[in-house]
């Protein structure tokens, strides 16, 4: 998974954080945690193609959420950003092997491709049920300051 991900996941919590109906620029964002503008903003557009966040252009533009915390999971942020494509890509190389078959469908039949996709199914199911409501809600929790301290940091650039 690239950093790309991480960083649009932060950016979506900083965006919850600023005041309502407020846009923020991809250099704002970048420099909060002195990210490459350049590469974060291909991640925020990519999450504004997804339709988590929105992106207006002009003096006052920027990137706001599209919708509320509690309707994008961390599996959506992830998709936007690497895409839908299984992690573990089964190329049967069992086909080539001693005994291999070309009749066989060794995605479906090899153990070791069995085992990966039922652990990538069970990572994406934690993924999609975890929304970014549940991460802001936990942030706060355990550091109750952050909100406010992002805000003023957005305040005062």
């Amino acid at each position: 998974m690239s950093e790309g991900v991480e960083w649009a996941l932060h950016s979506c919590l900083n965006l919850s954080w600023i005041e309502t109906g407020e846009a923020m620029t991809a250099a704002r964002l970048a420099a909060f945690y002195n990210l490459p503008t350049a590469y974060l903003n291909k991640q925020l557009q990519a999450l504004a193609r997804a339709g988590i966040l929105t992106s207006t252009s002009g003096p006052r533009g920027g990137f706001r959420l599209a919708r509320p915390l509690d309707r994008i999971t961390l599996m959506d942020v992830v998709t936007a950003i690497e895409g839908g494509e299984e992690a573990f890509r089964c190329e049967q190389i069992l086909r080539a092997g001693p005994g291999g078959s070309p009749h066989v469908d060794y995605k479906k039949n090899c153990v070791i491709s069995q085992a990966m996709r039922k652990a990538e199914l069970a990572w994406r199911r934690e993924l999609a049920g975890q929304t970014l409501a549940d991460i802001r809600n936990t942030v706060e929790s355990r550091f109750p300051g952050t909100p406010d301290s992002t805000r003023a940091w957005f305040a005062r650039t």
